[in-house]
């Protein structure tokens, strides 16, 4: 039945008797078969070079595809539940997916389900049965994904108060290259909305004709109008999710250029902006995700309590403004303003090169003083920008609704020095963690660090690519890739006692086992001219100190195409709830060196059981 099923897919083609490289690409195509460019080529020009003409005959095609398709250790496991090789009976495919995928709970429904989806020929489909064809399109499906089915989708609860979520956030969205000279684009929003970001940041400056423009201050990257970068976010605001975002204004404009964004922001946005307290209520808590679906919200700083804003509603506050007086203390300008990484001299103190600034002994602090149009800070409900002092500070004195950014360097003490106290500040107060002034190039740091200790907008630069990017892509898969991850109970628990660093006897370990069999149609090494590679994988373990491990295969030597391992690995994983695990492949291009290839990172607690696959 199988052969007879696929000539009368392929004998049509073969028409004329042999077909060329493209016509090979469209029938493997037709057949429903992913398979990678290079691959193919290198196995039809091995076999082309045999007989030195550019074509096959439909028995060549057959073997390429039998080359490119059955994939051994597919067919070793449909063999062990297939007494007679060929065919997987209804109780045959039952005992596979209970046995080897974990599926507890299947029964005959569930096996004909995927009979019905993924098994090619009709015949065999009508006798409640699966080929070899259809279990190969089913191992190679999403039903086989290593990402759980059930995590693809919006599943955690989302009426929990804001500031109980990681929030998917991205630092200078607006940049898509370096911080120095590099474009502003506003490509930069379209691509971070799409990939489910959901805390945008606006570096907002005075523009001529009275138009505020965006770019990064002092530096000499390019500007983009305020108004362009609203209208984009605004086609693309729920494009990946319908949950709230939050646009973070590093406001530089003066009160009359604020009233100028006021506007841009009520009229472009419209109903899309939260303009004010849902019920007119002062909160005692942030509201959820799910009370502010399809809202955009507005984090800058404020003029005043939202008790006020309540107060002032339908009031015109055109020409009004406020002032906000800051202390510029020893701790802030130990870490290098996030806008200015470019450094000048001042009469008070020299600037060093590399963006920090070493502020001479003084016995008062210094005090800066900022104006704010109350047009602008009245768009500001629950995201209050307000300056982070100490946790004693803010647990005594913060609001519910006002937030606090903190810059990596200063953060990362936080971390080291006092992390029970950190974790204790983000289970009240949402927190944004920021890139140092010295990453000029847009490099990142490592996100781990900072959700270990909960805090909700660890913003890096999505324009980055590197393992940082990666573990913020994978986290974010999680929950249906909507932005929104709600945080352990132990970073959402006030009270908490959980100390990244000391995880012993406070947590709930897991133990991890891990089987690599095989690879498929991988990347060819940079090396290599045909479709080599010797590859081999890295799997790495990224969470608490204590969890943070790498381990590694053997390597397979010049095959690209279907490298096996059947190697076990173990792994003992102390607190899950924070673990991601990454899947590295590399090429071995010498004892020393290795040439990246591909690579996949999801949390540790979306791996499905069973055979699974891991798309590069």
């Amino acid at each position: 039945l199988s052969r007879t099923w696929f000539l009368s897919i392929i004998q049509h083609e073969f028409r004329n008797g042999k077909i060329d490289l493209d016509s090979t690409m469209k029938l493997l195509d037709k057949l429903q078969i992913a398979f990678d460019f290079i691959h193919v080529k290198h196995v039809f020009k091995k076999t082309v070079d045999k007989r030195k003409v550019p074509t096959i005959n439909i028995e060549d095609f057959r073997a390429i595809y039998r080359t490119i398709v059955h994939r051994t250790e597919f067919h070793e496991l449909f063999c062990t539940y297939s007494p007679n090789h060929k065919i997987l009976a209804d109780t045959e495919l039952i005992a596979f997916l209970k046995r080897e995928q974990f599926e507890t709970e299947a029964n005959e429904t569930t096996a004909l389900e995927i009979i019905s989806k993924y098994e090619p020929i009709e015949e065999v489909k009508k006798r409640r049965q699966m080929s070899f064809e259809g279990f190969i399109r089913y191992m190679s499906s999403e039903d086989c994904s290593i990402f759980r089915k059930d995590h693809r989708t919006v599943y955690q609860d989302m009426n929990r108060p804001l500031c109980d979520y990681f929030i998917s956030s991205s630092h200078n969205t607006y940049l898509i290259s370096d911080q120095l000279i590099g474009p502003s684009h506003l490509w930069g929003y379209a691509s971070a909305l799409l990939k489910g970001c959901r805390c945008l940041e606006i570096d907002c400056w005075d523009g001529s004709h009275n138009e505020p423009v965006v770019y990064h201050g002092h530096t000499l990257t390019s500007k983009i109008s305020f108004s362009s970068v609203i209208h984009v976010i605004d086609k693309y605001a729920f494009a990946a999710s319908e949950y709230p975002i939050v646009l973070s204004l590093e406001n530089h404009c003066s009160p009359k250029q604020q009233e100028v964004m006021a506007d841009y922001l009520e009229n472009i946005l419209g109903d899309k902006l939260l303009t004010s307290a849902i019920d007119d209520k002062v909160p005692t808590e942030l509201p959820s995700p799910e009370a502010l679906k399809f809202k955009i919200l507005v984090k800058n700083k404020k003029v005043g309590t939202l008790e006020e804003t309540i107060l002032r509603k339908g009031h015109d506050s055109h020409g009004e403004t406020g002032e906000i007086f800051e202390e510029i203390n020893a701790s802030e300008e130990d870490e290098a303003d996030e806008t200015t990484p470019i450094c000048s001299k001042t009469e008070s103190s020299k600037r060093k090169c590399e963006g920090r600034s070493s502020p001479p002994p003084r016995k008062k602090p210094k005090m800066k003083k900022i104006k704010i149009a109350i047009e602008l800070s009245d768009l500001v409900i629950y995201t209050k920008s307000q300056k982070f002092v100490s946790f004693e500070h803010s647990r005594d004195n913060q609001k519910c609704y006002e937030n606090n950014s903190i810059g990596e360097t200063r953060a990362r003490k936080l971390v080291k020095h006092s992390a029970p106290e950190f974790v204790g500040h983000t289970a009240r107060f949402i927190t944004r963690i920021y890139p140092k002034g010295t990453r000029t190039n847009s490099s990142n740091y490592n996100p781990q660090e900072f959700w270990n200790v909960g805090c909700q907008m660890v913003a890096l630069n999505f324009q980055t690519p590197g393992v940082q990017m990666e573990l913020q892509n994978g986290k974010f898969l999680d929950n249906g890739g909507c932005g929104y991850i709600l945080k352990p109970e132990f970073l959402r628990n006030c009270g908490s006692t959980f100390n990244p660093h000391k995880v012993a006897g406070e947590s709930n370990p897991v133990a991890l086992s891990i089987r690599l069999i095989s690879g498929h149609q991988l990347p060819r090494s940079n090396l290599s001219k045909t479709n080599k590679a010797d590859p081999l994988v890295q799997i790495e373990i990224y969470g608490v100190p204590d969890d943070q491990t790498k381990r590694q295969s053997s390597v397979v030597k010049s095959n690209a195409l279907s490298p096996r391992w059947n190697e076990s690995f173990t792994f003992t994983v102390r607190v899950p709830e924070l673990a991601l695990i990454r899947f590295n492949v590399q090429d071995q291009v010498s004892l020393a060196a290795n040439e990246f290839l591909g690579q996949y990172t999801l949390p540790l607690l979306s791996l499905s059981k069973g055979n699974i696959l891991i798309s590069k």
